[in-house]
């Protein structure tokens, strides 16, 4: 089968205009403009944006109003959009984008599109950098490689509607998986009901440029909440009696939590952060809050672990005669990718240019919700898998220094697009 890849130079492009403009989770109202505007100039069938993308009401861990009006503000800056970024307000962002050529298999694609609260390096040898496409929003940037992401997602477009084919491509430009809330809501949205085999895909993983994992597993199932506790203000030297003290509330929990036994079954993890009271010293405190997180081996194990969190809450609250609100921010499940699916990229991958190694499975050891879009498809009866596509990422993810090698650009849009169009034939 005879495919071409979209030039590398405009890959490059578009990834580094993306890498320029981070936007964290619902707050991708830039990046989903950007998007629309690369899918009308291709002449996309059809392109569902915000509310028709997703199951808005399955969204977790949206920003308070304050925050996406900022973010929006600073869009409608950038943009000239102002009938999409209307149909965007209230952090209905996302894209789903349809090529339809009548009977035929359904195929999915999902690409991530956020990017992450650090700041970037301004090294000289951190090539953004010196490369003049460093982010220009401080404080935010592509730190794990969703730039590369949706450019994949538009180059395998551009590739497949040269292509012929007979079938229907699904490209979901998933929001918010950062934040491990996007990928329960996309899954819910009705867009991917019909999809016969997904494909997710992920850059780096501190694998070299031209090594290709066919089908990454086991990733962690997640739970991340916000936790509240409400107490009563007093004196701390003339009347402590008098307050209710959530500081302590909080405190007893946390340690509470640390303590929860490990499964006997597999992998458990539990993590305390960011605990805050904006309270003086001599005061009793009235609230206090903090970020946390369990995660699993198997959703299962997740869930242990989510519902001995909870206990651990209610208690010191009742201990502390305080009241403790919980609210889940962020979500992801385990799924497996399916051996026959894996079987086939693997072989399909091994004859495309730049690629030097093909494994067949690896772990991937991190959480991804991905894993939503693939068990809805797997239920239906379809396939899925998540590749792994080597970058040679010169630190880790989730730093200040993080990159890939823009090689990889073009080698993922083959690998994915060949891919889609072997399942399509």
């Amino acid at each position: 089968m005879h495919t071409t890849t979209p030039d590398t130079d405009d890959l490059i492009e578009l990834r580094r205009d993306f890498h320029r403009h981070p936007e964290p989770g619902w707050c991708e109202f830039r990046t989903t403009v950007r998007i629309v505007e690369e899918l009308e100039c291709l002449g996309v069938d059809e392109i569902h944006v915000g509310p028709d993308a997703l199951d808005s009401d399955e969204r977790l861990g949206v920003p308070d109003g304050e925050t996406l009006a900022r973010w929006f503000e600073r869009a409608e800056a950038e943009t000239d959009r102002p009938d999409l970024l209307d149909r965007l307000a209230g952090g209905n962002t996302g894209v789903v984008a349809v090529l339809d050529r009548g009977a035929g298999p359904t195929i999915g694609l999902r690409v991530d599109i956020d990017a992450l609260p650090i700041t970037e390096s301004t090294d000289a040898d951190h090539w953004p950098a010196s490369e003049g496409f460093r982010s220009t929003t401080e404080g935010y940037m592509h730190a794990c490689g969703h730039d590369a992401h949706a450019t994949f997602g538009i180059g395998v477009l551009e590739t497949v509607l040269e292509s012929d084919f007979e079938g229907t491509l699904k490209v979901f430009f998933q929001p918010s998986e950062e934040l491990l809330g996007g990928g329960k809501a996309m899954a819910a949205g009705s867009h991917l009901e019909d999809v016969d085999h997904l494909l997710g895909a992920h850059v780096g993983l501190d694998r070299s440029t031209g090594t290709i994992v066919a089908g990454l597993d086991e990733a962690l199932a997640l739970s991340r909440f916000d936790i509240t506790f409400e107490g009563e203000s007093a004196h701390a030297g003339f009347a402590p009696n008098a307050g209710r003290n959530a500081v302590q509330a909080l405190i007893t929990a946390a340690s509470n939590m640390y303590g929860i036994p490990r499964h006997a079954e597999g992998t458990t993890r539990v993590n305390v952060g960011e605990l805050r009271s904006e309270n003086a010293a001599n005061v009793i405190a009235d609230r206090a809050t903090a970020k946390a997180e369990v995660r699993g081996g198997t959703t299962e194990l997740m869930e242990y672990m989510r519902e001995s969190v909870y206990r651990c809450l209610d208690s010191a609250a009742t201990m502390h005669n305080c009241s403790v609100d919980v609210s889940v921010i962020g979500e992801a499940i385990r799924w497996d990718c399916d051996q026959q699916l894996v079987d086939l990229v693997a072989d399909v991958t091994k004859g495309i240019d730049g690629v030097n190694d093909v494994i067949p499975r690896d772990t991937l050891g991190a959480s991804e919700d991905a894993t939503y879009l693939m068990r809805n498809v797997s239920r239906n009866g379809g396939t899925a898998t998540y590749l792994g596509i080597g970058a040679s990422n010169p630190s880790g993810h989730h730093t200040p220094r993080f990159d890939v090698d823009e090689a990889v650009l073009p080698i993922g849009v083959s690998v994915l697009s060949t891919s889609i169009l072997e399942l399509l034939a």
